[in-house]
């Protein structure tokens, strides 16, 4: 042999792919190699080069040089065939495009690379076609688990359920399944059942000892719980899988995860900021940790979470959903591009959706909202896409739209408050249905006593219908329990609107000393400020020239009564 295939192979191992592929140029191209005499030979050369191509991301060139060993393969007389497939079934052989063994081709191993390239680049029916080429019977646990991510991609579920199982029944403690499974709707019972039904290598059930197991069934029934909107269960699940498990990362950013989504901002941060200590250079949710950054207007940190995920990937998509919440303040349309191009990174990427519905929202574009938010829910439906939905529908007046989405979310999620909170922000729209949001909104409040959102939202009823004492009243109950800076604006907004311009002061004073960055605070001490020495605070700046500013102060304005 001119070029040793070994040669090459250690290369790869070494992660030296260049060097590789140059070497593989020779071994393909040898004379020593007729492929009319010896095409099984050349496939062989043709696969290794293949391989370092595939490590290398060529995967254009991968998929040309693997049909190219196919091709080779299928003029291979029988008889070597056959012997060539019975050696490989005593081989042992990984099907993963990182593994080389250069004994013997299987042909189902070389679809599967393919496809793997395929997948890689985003032609999900191109890869569908090569895995459907595989017998099922003939799928390892790699190739379960592409097909199954295949379907899911297409929308193919019930494909996607039965793949997720057939992953279940090669390894039970596979936790991307369990997860995948929770969320296309299958049942604790039903992944649970899986478990009996993987042998181990002894021949007994892998699940002799329940005590052992019983971790594992607990996470399965946290999933079913987030997956079903049931937020407090999956959570309380989590808490106690924390017990066993003690800074166990993926535990607590789920935990932290889900706290975002259900408003919890406080006890995020806390799970992120524990992660981080943990281990600083993680990259899983922390675009959702800074988008809680930019809530809490922490720009410091925001900007230092920043700097970490581009110094640690910059290919990652929750780089670009960072990056996203970060620019929002400066630049909105460079913001709107950052989100995209995290969807374009990852087309199943929901913070991104989330970021770019509401990026949409604010710059007054409802109906390219409506898209962004259900590109969300039809991945994973959860609290912040029904938000959006009604939100953006209030906002181009689409009510019949947005009284249909807040429903969805309150038969989704029937022991939630913020779901009852937003049939009621519907109702709130219109005069003839405030009554009915004030039964919404204290429902709410009986079903979370602690919901400041719904709390503030009934406090603007009371406002908007001239009962100012009723709003005051609540705000001043909560503001016993909670010292939250929106509570204190929304107080001296109540307080300002009455002419009760001290108190509004000492409430605008109060929020920013809790929240130095509270921009509705900023804007409504300046507006204040004016009133209290006797000037409009409507009236235009001296350095105002035209209307468009004008109109910006009178846009201000509004967002902040």
């Amino acid at each position: 042999m001119e070029v040793p295939k070994e040669q090459i192979t250690a290369l790869i191992d070494q992660g030296l792919y260049d060097s590789a592929q140059m070497l593989g140029c020779f071994l393909v191209s040898s004379s020593a190699i007729n492929g009319e005499t010896s095409p099984h030979l050349k496939a062989e050369n043709l696969i290794i080069l293949g391989d370092s191509l595939f490590r290398d991301r060529e995967y254009r060139r991968a998929i040309h040089t693997y049909k190219q060993a196919l091709q080779y393969y299928k003029i291979v007389p029988k008889q070597n065939s056959t012997s060539s497939r019975s050696s490989l079934s005593t081989s042992n052989r990984s099907s993963s495009p990182n593994s080389f063994n250069v004994s013997a081709i299987n042909e189902n191993e070389v679809k599967y690379k393919i496809a793997s390239c395929h997948f890689a680049l985003g032609e999900t029916k191109a890869a569908i076609v090569e895995m459907e080429g595989i017998p099922s019977k003939a799928r390892n646990l790699q190739m379960s688990l592409l097909m199954a991510k295949l379907y899911r991609n297409s929308r193919h579920n019930r494909g996607a359920v039965a793949c997720y199982k057939e992953c279940l029944r090669h390894c039970p403690f596979f936790i991307e399944a369990i997860t995948a499974l929770a969320e296309l709707g299958a049942t604790p019972k039903d992944i649970i059942s899986l478990f009996a039904q993987t042998p181990n290598r002894s021949g007994r059930a892998p699940f002799d000892h329940l005590d052992s197991s019983r971790w594992l069934h607990r996470y399965v029934e946290a999933q079913c719980c987030i997956a079903s909107n049931d937020y407090k269960g999956g959570l309380e699940l989590f808490a106690e899988l924390l017990q066993r498990f003690p800074n166990n990362i993926h535990i607590l950013l789920e935990m932290a995860k889900v706290d975002a989504i259900i408003g919890k901002n406080d006890e995020a941060i806390l799970n992120f900021e524990k992660v981080r200590s943990i281990d600083p250079y993680i990259m899983t949710y922390m675009d959702e940790y800074a988008m809680l950054l930019k809530v809490k207007c922490d720009y410091s940190k925001l900007s230092k979470l920043v700097h970490d995920l581009l110094s640690i990937d910059p290919s990652r998509p929750e780089v670009f959903v960072a990056l996203s919440v970060l620019w929002e303040r400066k630049d909105e349309r460079g913001a709107l591009s950052y989100a995209e191009k995290s969807i374009r990174i990852d087309e199943r990427h929901i913070p991104g959706y989330i970021m770019k519905g509401n990026l949409l929202l604010s710059m007054k574009r409802p109906e390219a909202a409506v898209i962004a938010f259900r590109g969300a829910q039809e991945l994973r439906p959860d609290l912040r896409s029904y938000q959006g939905l009604v939100h953006s529908y209030l906002q181009f007046s689409k009510v019949k739209e947005a009284l249909y989405a807040a429903r969805e979310a309150m038969k989704a999620m029937p022991q939630s408050a913020k779901a009852l909170k937003l049939v009621g922000d519907v109702h709130a729209s219109n005069a003839s249905g405030r009554e009915k949001a004030k039964k919404f909104y204290e429902s709410a409040l009986r079903l979370e006593p602690g919901y400041l959102g719904a709390a503030l939202a009934l406090a603007e009823l009371h406002v908007i219908e001239g009962r100012n004492g009723d709003a005051v009243s609540l705000l001043e109950r909560y503001l016993k329990d909670w010292a939250d800076d929106s509570l204190h604006v929304k107080l001296a907004q109540v307080f300002a609107a009455t002419n009760m311009l001290q108190e509004a002061l000492s409430h605008y004073e109060a929020a920013l000393r809790i929240n130095s960055q509270n921009e509705a605070a900023k804007k409504g001490l300046e507006r204040l400020e004016k009133q209290m020495k006797g000037v409009d605070p409507d009236a235009p700046e001296e350095d105002e020239e035209n209307e468009v500013e004008d109109a910006e102060g009178d846009q201000e304005e509004t967002d902040l009564l």
